[in-house]
């Protein structure tokens, strides 16, 4: 069953593409939480954690479909998950995902996909969005057809910068040839009620999708934060992030900003909940 969220003319739809068990102790991946730290993110999430206390991770992704104002009919992807076999993620994520049958569930079809938003460069996010011919004789090609590709400048400067045998070739190079890699410099509105939020830290470029009505907020986090323990706790570090610095700035600054609101759901790829109150 699809479990999704509808603020006014827009729906936003959870994708589940896979779960898996973290490869290094949370600790490890956490190293300023401490005991309490994780009693409290353990009550509040408990499906996170495994009996032998390891963490327990899912993948999703989120579609975006608007159903009436000046939107209608436009159908958004934010992030492109694991990807299949053979996915660059292979080498540490569960792959392959099943977001291709999670969007057949939802009644999405990959080209009725108008916008696909990456949050940021990581490969459980962007293992979709070029994909080759299920006997691996074609491709690599947008899996999207007919989508935009969004990235933060930034970001695609900062793939560039590791050279064309990483995500480059594999990742922005067949989009670039189709026309359908975008770039795009820091807060920009896709659509009337429809935002991307600059979020840099966790990579240099990484962006967040803000989704608003009159009642009520929800913010597609992407990797803002990957823990409960993160959103009890902003102030902690993920072992993970490019910056750690400007990744707390980030989100302390907007989860601060986002509190003033009536009401706020975030949506995260990771937690064991794709919807959760603020």
């Amino acid at each position: 069953m699809m479990i999704s969220r509808t603020l006014g003319s827009a729906t936003v739809i959870a994708l589940p593409d896979a779960e898996g068990i973290f490869f290094q102790p949370r600790e490890e991946a956490f190293p300023d939480a401490d005991a309490e730290h994780w009693r409290r993110a353990d009550e509040r999430d408990p499906a996170a954690v495994t009996p032998d206390g390891r963490w327990r991770l899912p993948f999703r992704c989120f579609a975006i479909r608007l159903d009436g104002g000046p939107g209608a009919g436009r159908l958004i992807l934010v992030d492109a998950g694991i990807g299949p076999a053979d996915a660059p993620a292979r080498s540490w994520a569960p792959v392959p995902g099943r977001l291709p049958e999670s969007l057949a569930a939802a009644g999405i079809s990959p080209d009725e996909v108008d916008t696909v938003v990456l949050t940021h460069q990581h490969t459980d996010h962007v293992g979709w969005a070029v994909t080759r011919g299920p006997d691996g004789s074609t491709g690599p090609a947008p899996y999207f057809r007919n989508a935009r590709y969004l990235l933060q400048r930034t970001e695609i400067e900062s793939i560039r910068r590791q050279g064309p045998d990483g995500l480059a070739g594999h990742l922005l190079d067949p989009l670039a040839a189709t026309g359908q890699l975008h770039a795009v410099d820091g807060d920009q509105r896709l659509t009337p009620g429809v935002r991307l939020l600059a979020t840099p830290g966790h990579t240099p470029g990484h962006q967040s999708v803000l989704v608003e009505s009159a009642d009520e907020d929800l913010l597609i986090t992407g990797d803002l934060l990957v823990h409960t323990v993160q959103l009890l706790a902003p102030e902690l570090a993920y072992a993970h992030e490019a910056d750690p610095a400007t990744a707390r700035r980030s989100r302390e600054t907007l989860l601060a900003r986002l509190a003033g609101r009536p009401t706020v759901t975030l949506g995260t790829p990771h937690l064991s909940t794709p919807f959760v109150l603020l």
